[in-house]
Order: structure tokens, then C-alpha cells, then sequence
């Protein structure tokens, strides 16, 4: 297996909710091959996010269907910017669009600034400046 991720799929509850979360509240660029039961928004090199609701990425993967939408799923997605601001100018923007502040900016122990919000659907993401790990 080579070392990178192409693909990053999110289960949704409410497909064009979602949508208009990451499409008009943070911006993200949605890609023109995608139809009603999935979207795609283009990342940085050669990466995709997609949104696909979350019964049939269930069936799709051959697992169960989950029956509560509020857990904790275990994985977070981070966005790394290049300054403290940067990230608590993004909460805001994330917060207007919608989505619930986890962690509002401030210092981890490791240094740097980090600030976590969930989407619509509690996918967890990090906002994070770390000088230390420049990307």
C-alpha cells in the first residue's frame, strides 16, 4: 500500500444538509462528478472528501447500520493552518455555519493552538496550529 489517503468519507444523517455545511458554510469546493446519493469536495493533492449517507456506507462496507447518530466514532480530522488566528478565525466560520464548538482555541500541551467542532452529523474535526510540525 502506498503512503497517502485519497478518499475520505463521511457518513451523513441528512445528505444535503451536509452539503450546505461544508459547501456554503465552510467553503469547501464541491466537485462536479457527483449526483443525489453521494458528494464530493476537492481537497489539496489529489484528495477528495465525500459525503454519502450513512445507511448505505454501511451497507456498502457490509457492517451494521448504526443506531446512534451522537457517539463518538473514534477518528478525528485535522485541518493545520499557519497561525493561532487562522484557527480561531475557521471555529467561527465553522460556528456560524453550524457546527457545534467542542474546544474553543487554546494552548494543548504540545505546544502550538488547537480548537475542536463537530458537523451537523458529531464528525469531530481539530483545528490546529503546531510550529513545531510545519505541513
Amino acid at each position: 500500500m502506498e503512503n497517502r489517503i485519497t478518499l475520505i468519507t463521511l457518513g451523513v444523517a441528512d445528505l444535503d444538509r451536509s452539503i450546505r455545511f461544508y459547501e456554503d458554510g465552510l467553503k469547501l469546493p464541491r466537485h462536479a462528478f457527483d449526483g443525489d446519493k453521494i458528494a464530493f469536495f476537492r481537497l489539496q493533492a489529489n484528495q477528495m472528501l465525500a459525503l454519502f449517507p450513512i445507511d448505505a456506507l454501511a451497507d456498502d462496507a457490509c457492517l451494521p447500520r448504526p443506531t446512534d447518530d451522537s457517539a463518538f466514532r473514534g477518528i478525528t480530522l485535522a485541518h493545520n493552518v499557519g497561525s493561532k488566528d487562522q484557527v480561531d478565525t475557521i471555529l467561527e466560520e465553522a460556528r456560524t455555519a453550524g457546527a457545534r464548538v467542542l474546544k474553543p482555541g487554546q494552548e494543548p500541551p504540545w505546544g502550538g493552538w488547537s480548537a475542536y467542532f463537530s458537523d451537523p452529523d458529531n464528525h469531530v474535526w481539530e483545528l490546529a496550529w503546531q510550529p513545531n510540525l510545519p505541513f
